[in-house]
């Protein structure tokens, strides 16, 4: 659960740096100022995704439109630029690079990075229609468009820029004056939250809704802190090798899961199936890489590791310990009821 946290700092991190660097060129941008500018940018994504759930929509498929456009931007000069023959920074790019396996899990996790928005449509599967054929077809279909972006993007940049200058710089859009990056409007892993409270796993509080604006603003109200947190605890590299280390080996995990199922209920109702070797060397590569990074980079991934291990006593508080006293129940009903009153909140279906 803290992952996601951890993933929406990373992102607004790099939204941060990406606004202040036009104004820094000549110098390093202070730390201080791209977290301060990010709490900022955070809080206005808390607010908005608090006031309405139309417009932070309206807001998302905006900004999703200004950055394929800006991508096209970076890519239809780097074409051009190959027209004319600029070839001379793709010759010997990867000489000279550190091969070894200790260095895999960093860049299976840095890569992979750029291509894991495919798992959260699965926040969002029971506002699909016909999910068994829309959510496969619409990974497929933003997969292929993903890569082919990112893929001619890169292209575009060894155009102009060396793959030297390349490591040197921390944010190479800005070098190239094309590329523009933008805070995601819409906190995705507040869905998380919201169904992870509904199933019983967190406090019922977080399932609820406003009554007039029908957000999810408990769910909001705890990411935001959190996330806060997480920003200034952290740099950009150490939270990306943090969430990484979690976010795959629960990915690794659940996918271990459904190969079980696959044999353990082999009758259970199934929308899709894909061979069996797919999910097992999926499940083998990301549980690998997983075990691998807790040898090569033991403190990023140890802390993600100890954190991981705070949800097994919320495990046994919310789901396990199903004989709670009546001291306890008393206390936590209480306790959500005051915060219904001064959240003007109820459970989903009473807003119906």
């Amino acid at each position: 659960m803290f992952s996601s946290p951890a993933a929406t700092a990373v992102i607004s991190l790099a939204f941060g740096r990406y606004i202040l660097e036009p104004f820094f060129i000549q110098c390093e941008i202070p730390e201080l100022a791209i977290k301060l500018i990010t709490a900022v940018g955070i809080t206005v994504v808390m607010v908005l995704n608090s006031m309405s759930v139309s417009w932070s929509t309206r807001i998302q498929i905006f900004l999703t439109f200004c950055k394929l456009t800006a991508i096209l931007i970076i890519i239809v000069p780097g074409v051009m630029q190959l027209i004319k023959g600029q070839t001379q920074h793709f010759k010997d790019a990867f000489s000279g690079r550190d091969a070894s396996v200790m260095g895999l899990p960093l860049a299976f996790y840095y890569g992979m990075y750029a291509y894991a928005g495919w798992f959260y449509l699965n926040f969002v599967t029971e506002e699909v229609h016909n999910p068994e054929k829309t959510i496969p077809l619409a990974i497929c279909i933003s997969m292929a468009i993903v890569t082919i972006g990112y893929v001619l993007t890169n292209v575009a940049y060894f155009t102009t820029i060396s793959a030297e200058e390349l490591g040197l710089l921390d944010a190479v859009a800005v070098l190239s004056r094309l590329k523009r990056s933008q805070l995601h409007p819409h906190f995705s892993p507040i869905r998380l939250f919201y169904v992870a409270s509904r199933e019983g796993h967190l406090p019922e509080i977080l399932s609820m809704i406003h009554v007039r604006k029908h957000t999810p603003l408990p769910a909001v109200i705890v990411l935001h802190p959190l996330t806060i947190i997480m920003l200034f605890c952290g740099d950009l590299y150490s939270l990306l090798s943090f969430l990484s280390f979690a976010r795959w080996l629960f990915i690794g995990l659940a996918v271990a899961g459904l190969i079980y199922l696959r044999y353990k209920r082999p009758d259970m109702h199934r929308p899709f199936k894909v061979p069996l070797f797919i999910p097992a060397l999926f499940s083998f590569t990301c549980l690998f890489m997983v075990a691998l990074s807790l040898y090569s980079d033991p403190f990023s991934t140890g802390i993600g590791f100890i954190i991981t291990l705070t949800g097994v006593p919320a495990y046994y508080l919310f789901i396990i310990w199903d004989k709670k006293p009546k001291w306890f129940r008393r206390a936590s009903g209480r306790i959500t009821r005051t915060l219904q009153i001064i959240l003007e909140v109820v459970p989903e279906e009473d807003c119906h």
